[in-house]
């Protein structure tokens, strides 16, 4: 029974590890790239995003970083494009209508 429980708790945690979506590379010191902990503001500034469209998007960003990686900034772009496509998608609720005399419906 102890291995379907952690099975599950394992589950939980990766469904709430989906909340960054997108990661930045970066280079070591000697040359090999790693996974970054965020983007710099001025990859950000070069996607045409800034931090408040990053918070939105739920981008991270690293404000001690001050180096710009053209990969990064193109990965910003294409991702910034496809949020903001799945964002237009969604149609807005029609506000409803009322009659004069007529109670708002309860939810």
């Amino acid at each position: 029974m102890q291995k379907k429980s952690a099975l599950a708790g394992g589950k939980a945690l990766r469904e709430r590890g989906k909340m960054h979506h997108i990661k930045p590379s970066i280079r070591k010191p000697d040359g090999k790239k790693r996974i970054g902990k965020g983007f710099s503001i001025e990859e950000l500034r070069k996607a045409g995003l800034n931090k408040a469209d990053a918070k939105r998007l739920e981008i991270r960003v690293d404000p001690r970083r001050k180096t710009a990686h053209d990969a990064n900034v193109s990965e910003l772009k294409t991702f910034a494009e496809q949020q903001k496509a799945k964002a237009k998608a969604v149609p807005k609720p029609k506000p409803v209508e009322l009659e004069k005399g007529k109670k708002k419906p309860k939810k």
